[in-house]
């Protein structure tokens, strides 16, 4: 089912999950998301490795969750260091499998490749990949959006004119990168209106399984550490049960805050691991 549907009709809840190394523990990963079938997600994301270094095991994961798992996903796809005909090649394979949802990225580049070697491909941005689209396949397509804006922006109001330009391309709907402070997604939402912006937000927020993980996460990003997160991984961040179980504790906040505020849907980053997120969605009564 094409999401933007599923987000006219309820409040979706969604999971990311990303594609092995290697091919031979693939079926690990799927093992992972059949276990999050019981939690009933209205849809799940396959991650695209920076630079297309997953391409292959991201089909695969994606065609496979949803042919033998039964799941409704959505393939992400970036730009960087992939040609017309690499990015149509996994376009029409996903989609005559029957994959209806595509997160159209600009995606980052291998953290081993060097300024020197740095290209884009056949595509310089993500709304030149959702034009692509549009004109090619009848998808779903999604994009990014950054709370805080994206770290690459000058500011704020640079950041939405790009949001803007995406949405214009033909972006059904976007998804938010991680945020620990509720507020910037509200602030984001206001912004978003101010430009014209109408389609629907996904809020995207993870639990915290590891202190330091946290911290890097947030920095990649441009997330900020609010007070009180800073205060219990301060306090808790060399115990890493007690850690994992405030992460559990701040992220049903977290998320009982935005359902209440009634978000299109949340979508959360599981980083392929279902105890922290299973048990937010039972503290809430939104899992069984």
């Amino acid at each position: 089912m094409k999401i933007p549907d599923l987000l006219t009709a309820k409040q979706t809840l969604s999971f990311e999950f990303f594609p092995p190394k290697h091919q031979s523990n693939l079926a690990d990963v799927l093992s992972v998301i059949e276990d999050f079938k019981v939690l009933n997600p209205d849809f799940i994301s396959i991650t695209f490795g920076a630079g297309g270094s997953t391409v292959g095991k991201s089909e695969d994961l994606a065609i496979k969750a949803q042919k033998d798992i039964g799941l409704n996903v959505m393939s992400h796809l970036t730009i960087t260091n992939q040609s017309v005909e690499q990015i149509d090649k996994f376009l029409n394979h996903v989609a005559q499998e029957g994959v209806q949802n595509i997160l159209a990225l600009r995606g980052d580049l291998p953290q081993m490749t060097g300024a020197s070697s740095e290209k884009r491909g056949a595509f310089q941005y993500a709304r030149e990949l959702i034009q692509h689209i549009v004109t090619h396949l009848d998808v779903a397509i999604g994009a990014a959006c950054y709370p805080e804006g994206h770290p690459e922006s000058p500011d704020l109001e640079a950041d939405i004119a790009h949001t803007k330009n995406k949405v214009d391309a033909g972006a059904q709907f976007l998804v938010t990168q991680l945020f620990f402070d509720n507020n910037d997604y509200y602030r984001f939402l206001e912004r978003a209106s101010r430009a014209g912006i109408s389609v629907p937000v996904v809020a995207g927020i993870m639990p915290i399984l590891d202190a330091s993980q946290a911290r890097r996460f947030a920095a990649r990003c441009g997330a900020k550490i609010p007070p009180k997160l800073n205060e219990g991984l301060e306090k808790y961040g060399y115990d890493s049960a007690a850690v994992q179980e405030f992460g559990v504790e701040y992220t049903t906040t977290q998320l009982q805050d935005l359902w209440t505020n009634n978000v299109p849907g949340v979508h959360f980053y599981t980083l392929n691991r279902t105890y922290s997120v299973t048990k937010v969605l039972r503290n809430l009564n939104l899992a069984d």
